[in-house]
């Protein structure tokens, strides 16, 4: 008799447990559902509006004073670059700073105040970022209000990100790989860069597009550090021009980025410029669609190459 009471009390608890877990399914959808919808919903709005001015000179021409001339030819080449020299200063020290926190440093209060720390920088508002920034690399350094300013302050905006994000992929990998290696006489090293970082890639490379996508359409501490709003012209090519430029003046041209130059059309009362922002809208929206559409590829292909 006791033992079938215990086991329909049993058989009740799985039960209820089962329909919690029903209920936050519908519950996950549903909130998944209102955040597609509604992205899906100004998408396409953004397209309707803007697919008028989607043409070749859209991409092509610089800003003007009418709108049916300008163009956004400064504003992507400005984002590509800024994005550059972002990726160039934030990946690789982000991802040498999450490996060292995860397998060398030791753990004590020193690392526990650093984790602290970088989780909170994670939260901070984009706009301190710029305000340092603005002190730092445009004056203290010389930089100027710059492509290289820009690329260094957005840089620091997305590496604690990386940072994080490099550290969950690599705690997500066995410890029994590290194990099998050191057993086999392989140094730290040579763990981290035949087992480690391969198979934390996938992971990696998530962190790093999410942090990416954040940067592309940051807008605040790009105005900080004085991006222009109206800018007619391209950074110097390399080795172009009389005298010719050098190999990295451009780093040190004045900018403007797509949501600078969505900022300076929507500020504009006439209904031509609206459109004009739209499209500018829709074209950013796809970059960073095709950022995270990469990631995803790349991803897949990597975790496929993982055999443990």
């Amino acid at each position: 008799m006791m033992q079938s009471q215990d086991l329909q009390a049993i058989r009740a608890l799985i039960g209820k447990a089962k329909r919690r877990d029903a209920l936050f399914g519908v519950i996950g959808i549903l909130s998944l559902m209102i955040g597609v919808m509604t992205f899906s919903v100004l998408f396409i709005d953004m397209a309707r509006q803007g697919m008028s001015r989607l043409d070749p000179e859209f991409f092509i021409n610089f800003p003007s004073r009418r709108a049916a001339h300008a163009g956004i030819l400064s504003a992507w080449v400005g984002t590509m670059l800024v994005m550059l020299v972002t990726a160039l200063a934030a990946i690789p020290l982000g991802v040498a700073a999450g490996v060292y926190l995860e397998e060398y440093a030791r753990k004590n209060w020193v690392t526990d105040i650093i984790d602290i720390n970088i989780t909170n920088l994670a939260g901070v508002p984009s706009i301190i970022y710029g305000l340092l920034a603005l002190g730092l690399f445009v004056y203290q350094f010389g930089f100027g209000q710059s492509i290289l300013s820009a690329g260094l302050t957005l840089a620091l905006l997305i590496l604690p990100v990386i940072i994080v994000a490099t550290r969950e992929a690599i705690r997500a990998i066995p410890q029994m790989i590290r194990e099998g290696a050191y057993a086999c006489g392989a140094s730290t090293w040579q763990t981290v860069r035949d087992h480690i970082l391969p198979y934390s890639s996938a992971g990696i490379l998530t962190g790093v597009i999410i942090g990416m996508a954040r940067a592309i359409g940051e807008t605040a501490p790009i105005i900080t550090i004085g991006a222009l709003t109206f800018i007619a012209f391209l950074p110097p090519a390399p080795f172009t021009g009389d005298p010719p430029a050098g190999l990295f003046d451009w780093l040190f041209s004045p900018f403007t980025v797509m949501p600078i130059q969505m900022f300076n059309w929507t500020s504009r009362p006439e209904a031509a410029f609206q459109v004009n922002a739209a499209a500018a809208g829709f074209v950013l929206v796809l970059m960073t669609l095709l950022m995270n559409g990469a990631a995803i590829w790349l991803r897949y292909r990597l975790r496929r190459n993982i055999k443990w």
